[in-house]
């Protein structure tokens, strides 16, 4: 709707309904005191008498006047105002403001407006006033601005409305302003609105004329034969030109858009320069790099970036701004600018880390992995000032050093490796070579920065894998060597035994022995677990109900101070262990945490499945990402120091006083759990308690190899594996050809075998036991041999007799499990087992067994 304003606009404010402005002066007020002063004075000198009835009539007067403005004041025409309200000075703000202002009561009439209000709304005169809905009815771009501002007026509420007024006849359109807010806070005064309304198309004008030249600006930008770019302090980019999107091939709305990190458009780890510009509070620093950005596709571009980034005064960083000039076509155009990419790009791109130091170690140029291996050093980027501070205080003079020697000169300096500076244990090897003489006022030495933290990570488990096998062997090797005498022992215990009664004073002693050699078979038992060389008998088993049964003997084991929690998890994959091996590793745990906590505690034993992905993110060292069933026991006890953690499971190594502990019981534990494939690993806290965590494989009993036949010696293994009970006859006939390299242990085994009926040839090794086959051709029942021997072992022997006789008959007797030797064996080859040390009752049982099965 359009506005007539043709008639010229009044000059005068108005104001509807309001009262006659009353005049007032104070001479006034002094005149009408005199004249009062003066018929006083008059009446005084006539007389009391006569100025009677004068006084009368005066005082009739002045009642009357009184009487008559007090009516007048309770009929309001008279009336008593602040003299603030006539204020002249307030009153011409109001009647002489740019803006258009005007009262409008409850009703919606207006009772004051002004006479620029006259004016903006085309009032001829105070008589054609008008209040806004109906300047602009009709109008439809601003009926419902007016609306809006209707509803805030009848709610008591301030508003605010910009509209745009068509001109007509060729008049320029206007914007208006039009604000609406209650008269006052009181009830009375809040249903009296204010309007005001303002002609802003000048500064509408000005602001249109911005906008163009700031989009102007823009297209200029975003067209420039140059990239630019803008990242904030979290590094996201928060603006790219059209030449740098179309350079990276990216969608110049789909940058706007967010989303995008300076890690997506920098190549390797040039990110890490422009981040590591150390902070200066309050300045603004440029700084210039030779880069590569990374394209959309992943292929690069060499670049060169003006990078500017200004600092608050708390040395906070703000957005960047950051020129982009592309390098690529200096490849074809210069040569000399061309090595100089080449150059920039091998520099950044390079694997080590590179730096140039001055004296004091300051750095002067870096590349980009050395500032990402600073800025992972020390996060507030102190490190990128100073190399030394990249390195541990402890090993910091060894850098120093070097340096100093590149800063003379010195060349040939050796390598130094050293600790790093940060939270984890990191290290590190600086390669230290001095610059030209005539450069050393600036830079005194390039080092050269090789992270070496994994690599010495391996090594450390490389050779506590090599000292754990080590170990091993050599446990394993004195259980063997001490299995043949505890044999030798038992068995003439045995015969001991035979010959002597219960009643002889002397059958206690020997039941002292045996009960002794049997302790110590048990300790054998136990070096070969660790070595994890001895013999197990696997089965399927489920863990919840193994722990279970467990439950009555763990609890007098701990004894009462000690609270015993079982967590099963549900749905527990089966295993596959030999169970008394298995209530040994829970056993031996179990008594370690009691141990551990002298004044009582809480003991918890909990299991759970964990499947592969699970497994992958423990990122336990050494375990393969597969499905384990866990077991872990966890105690709140004293708890391992770090120094010796890494020890426990070394045999003989024991935290406990002399004479509490052999020192077998972890390593005990790590070897079985080994010799089953699971994996065992330990987290403590010094007076907080420990956690063994052990994991066994899943057993799957569609992936269970198919039994041998049992005519390819399964059905001796299986004999061996689960012996059939003592028959009340152990005697037998036959020959029995008897090899064991030990003299002692040799004569014993062939005299229990005599005394059971048994002809029995002795060999002191292989050779001799192929001689001795050999003479007697066919007359051979049974082999019994050790498997370790010198000249010629079990195993080689077994192959050349299959030769001669392929029947034949024979038992392997051995310190190591059976699995050590197994796989030397041709496949499918038959044979029994009789694990050492072993009872004359066991030997016999074992060869009646044999010699009978067909």
């Amino acid at each position: 709707m359009t506005v007539e304003t043709d008639s010229p606009p009044p000059t005068e404010p108005f104001a509807a309904h309001e009262p006659a402005r009353r005049g007032g002066s104070i001479v006034l007020v002094l005149l009408v005191a005199a004249g009062i002063v003066a018929v006083a004075v008059a009446l005084m000198t006539i007389g009391r008498a006569q100025a009677q009835p004068y006084i009368l009539g005066v005082l009739a007067l002045l009642a009357m006047v009184g009487l008559f403005n007090l009516f007048a004041f309770a009929a309001g025409i008279v009336r008593f105002t602040d003299r603030a309200a006539d204020d002249p000075v307030m009153g011409r703000i109001a009647d002489h403001a740019h803006d258009g202002l005007a009262v409008t009561d409850p009703r919606g009439h207006v009772v004051y407006s002004n006479a620029a209000y006259l004016a903006l709304t085309g009032a001829v005169g105070p008589q054609d006033v008008r209040p806004v809905e109906r300047v602009f009815i009709g109008n439809p771009d601003v009926s419902e601005a007016v609306f809006r501002l209707l509803k805030a007026a009848r709610e008591g509420k301030r508003q605010q409305e910009e509209v745009r007024i068509a001109g007509s006849d060729g008049v320029q359109g206007r914007w208006l302003r039009m604000r609406v807010r209650p008269l006052g806070q009181s009830k009375r005064e809040a249903k009296y609105a204010v309007w005001s309304i303002a002609d802003i198309t000048r500064d509408r004008e000005r602001q249109e004329d911005v906008f163009r030249e700031l989009q102007h600006a823009i297209e200029y930008l975003d067209h420039a034969p140059c990239g630019f770019f803008s990242v904030n302090p979290v590094g996201d980019v928060i603006y790219v030109n059209a030449t740098l999107a179309n350079w990276l091939d990216y969608d110049l709305a789909e940058i706007g858009s967010g989303g995008l990190k300076l890690t997506d458009i920098v190549s390797g780890d040039g990110a890490a320069l422009l981040t590591s510009i150390v902070a200066v509070p309050g300045e603004v620093k440029t700084e210039v790099f030779d880069i590569d950005l990374r394209m959309r596709g992943g292929k690069t571009m060499p670049v060169r970036l003006y990078h500017k980034l200004a600092f608050g005064a708390d040395g906070a960083p703000g957005s960047s701004r950051t020129l982009v000039i592309s390098r690529a076509r200096d490849e074809h155009s210069d040569p000399e600018r061309a090595a100089e990419v080449r150059f920039m790009r091998f520099f950044d791109h390079t694997p080590m880390a590179i730096a140039t130091v001055d004296r004091g170690g300051n750095v002067v140029r870096a590349n980009a992995r050395f500032a990402k291996l600073a800025q992972s050093l020390s996060p507030d980027g102190a490190a990128n000032k100073s190399i030394f501070r990249t390195v541990n205080a402890r090993d910091r003079g060894l850098l120093i050093a070097a340096i100093n020697q590149a800063a003379e000169g010195q060349g040939d300096i050796a390598p130094v490796e050293v600790m790093l500076d940060g939270a984890k244990e990191r290290w590190g090897q600086f390669f230290v070579t001095a610059v030209e003489e005539d450069e050393r006022d600036t830079e005194a030495a390039i080092v050269y920065l090789l992270e070496t933290s994994e690599r010495r990570t391996l090594e450390n488990q490389i050779n506590q894998s090599q000292k754990m096998d080590m170990v091993g062997q050599l446990a394993g090797g004195i259980a063997h060597d001490f299995n043949n005498v505890l044999s030798a022992i038992m068995m003439a215990n045995d015969f001991l035994l035979n010959a002597h009664k219960p009643t002889d004073p002397s059958f206690q002693d020997i039941m002292q022995i045996k009960q002794n050699a049997t302790r110590a078979a048990t300790l054998v038992r136990q070096l070969l677990a660790f070595s994890r060389r001895q013999t197990l008998r696997p089965q399927v088993l489920d863990l919840g109900d193994a722990l279970s049964d467990l439950t009555m003997l763990l609890r007098r084991l701990i004894g009462e101070k000690v609270k015993l929690d079982l967590v099963h998890g549900r749905d527990l994959w089966p295993v596959k262990v030999d169970v008394s091996q298995f209530e040994q590793v829970v056993v031996n745990l179990a008594v370690n945490a009691r141990d551990a906590m002298p004044d009582g505690g809480k003991l918890t034993v909990r299991t759970g499945n964990v499947t592969a992905d699970e497994a992958a993110q423990l990122s336990h060292k050494g375990m393969p990402a597969a499905d384990y069933v866990r077991i872990d026991i966890s105690d709140t006890g004293t708890g391992i120091p770090p120094d010796i953690v890494d020890k426990i499971f070394e045999p003989f190594f024991s935290t406990k006083e002399v004479g509490k502990g052999t020192g077998l019981g972890l390593s005990t534990v790590y070897g079985i759990v080994k010799q089953t494939g699971g994996f065992v690993y330990v987290d403590s806290t010094p007076g907080e308690g420990t956690t063994f965590h052990i994991f066994l494989p899943r057993h799957r009993a569609e992936l269970e190899a198919q039994p041998e036949p049992q005519a390819a010696g399964g059905a001796a293994k299986d004999g061996a594996a689960e012996p059939s009970k003592p028959r009340p006859d152990l005697t037998g006939q036959g020959t029995i050809l008897l090899v064991e390299d030990e003299d002692g242990l040799r004569s014993l085994n062939a005299r229990g075998l005599r005394s059971r009926g048994y002809s029995v040839i002795e060999a002191s090794n292989g050779i001799e036991a192929m001689e001795a086959l050999d003479e007697k051709e066919g007359a051979v029942d049974l082999v019994v041999s050790d498997v370790v021997m010198p000249e010629m072992d079990g195993p080689t022997m077994l192959r050349e007799m299959r030769k001669l006789n392929p029947s034949l008959k024979i038992i392997f007797v051995s310190g190591y499990a059976e699995e050590a030797f197994d796989k030397s064996l041709p496949e499918n080859e038959q044979f029994a087992f009789l694990p050492k040390p072993f009872a004359l009752s066991a030997l016999v049982e074992k060869v009646k067994e044999t010699m009978t099965a067909s």
